[in-house]
């Protein structure tokens, strides 16, 4: 009987010694994985901090970004509680801690199926709410200010570059964005290949640009700066080098940038587009003076038909 108890005795020992090393273990791997966790904030924190979307040039990205915060901060409702509370309930409850309740016994609490439903429940319906408004205030249809006259332009994805068509400039330029702060931008958007997806991350959300079809996007920049556009929707192998740059300026910079344009030799008929079209890589900023008469609705008939397209236009 002695010996029983002495051996009991021995293996309490034993195990309360596994449950030191166990805990010493943990804790250590715990404060490694922290400090590894936040050294990877610090650094990851340096390049987000110069990252487009949080750092807007435009009213556009501004709400989207104040969304997205927004949105995040009603997620972490949740999401805080649930990391503290798992790492809170494994100490409180760990083999070694005596004095924690034992309740084998412990089925249902009410409270406790109240919070777990209703809190979330809140959370969808509130993060419901503020999306539908949002969705409709940042419409990207939706002219910004209906009392300033916009500058158009039209915005053709090729393989694998952007072209720029101002029909109230008369010019064209490929891979190259250039308009003047201050004023809205209205972008009609197609494409003369496969689906893309326009996005300048400083100024605004994304938005497709599909062959014989339209889409529209409007985009203000705050002040004077040079921005990087690109395509988003994989379409290839020169998928990686289609992008551009975005020039807000001020309105005498654009009339100089216009006239620099104008200057260009080359023009954008109906033989030097088709060239244009064949695919390429890292294509080279490229200037026309002068473009064909409704080239843009050319690009969108040859996939609808021309009657098709003139429906389009006359249901907008």
């Amino acid at each position: 009987m002695i010996g029983a108890n002495l051996g009991s005795e021995h293996r309490d020992d034993r195990a309360t010694g596994t449950d030191a090393i166990v805990t010493q273990v943990f804790a250590d791997r715990s404060l490694r994985m922290a400090l590894a966790f936040g050294v990877a904030l610090l650094v990851t924190g340096c390049d987000l901090s110069h990252a487009p979307v949080l750092d807007p040039k435009g009213p556009i990205a501004l709400a989207e970004r104040d969304l997205l915060f927004t949105a995040v901060i009603l997620m972490l409702i949740v999401v805080i509680p649930v990391f503290v509370m798992t790492f809170l309930f494994a100490w409180r409850y760990r083999s070694s801690n005596t004095k924690a309740r034992y309740a084998p016994d412990w089925s249902y609490s009410i409270g406790i199926d109240a919070v777990v439903w209703l809190v979330p429940a809140a959370i969808v319906i509130a993060l419901g709410t503020l999306l539908w408004s949002s969705t409709h205030k940042l419409d990207p249809y939706r002219q910004i200010d209906p009392a300033v006259q916009p500058l158009q332009v039209q915005v053709v994805a090729q393989d694998w570059k952007w072209l720029f068509i101002y029909p109230e400039q008369g010019i064209a330029v490929v891979n190259q964005l250039a308009f003047p702060s201050g004023r809205p931008l209205s972008l009609r958007l197609t494409s003369d290949t496969v689906m893309n997806s326009f996005y300048i991350p400083a100024l605004g959300g994304q938005i497709y640009a599909m062959a014989g079809m339209q889409t529209r996007l409007h985009l203000l920049a705050d002040a004077p700066g040079r921005f990087t556009g690109r395509n988003l929707q994989y379409s290839g192998s020169g998928f990686a080098d289609q992008h551009f740059d975005a020039i807000a300026t001020s309105p005498e910079e654009f009339a100089a940038w216009v006239a620099k344009v104008k200057q260009s030799p080359d023009k954008l008929d109906a033989t030097t587009y088709r060239a244009l079209a064949v695919r390429s890589k890292g294509h080279p900023v490229t200037f026309y003076s002068a473009v064909a008469p409704d080239l843009f609705d050319t690009i969108i008939a040859k996939y609808t038909g021309a009657r098709a397209h003139s429906h389009q236009q006359a249901a907008q």
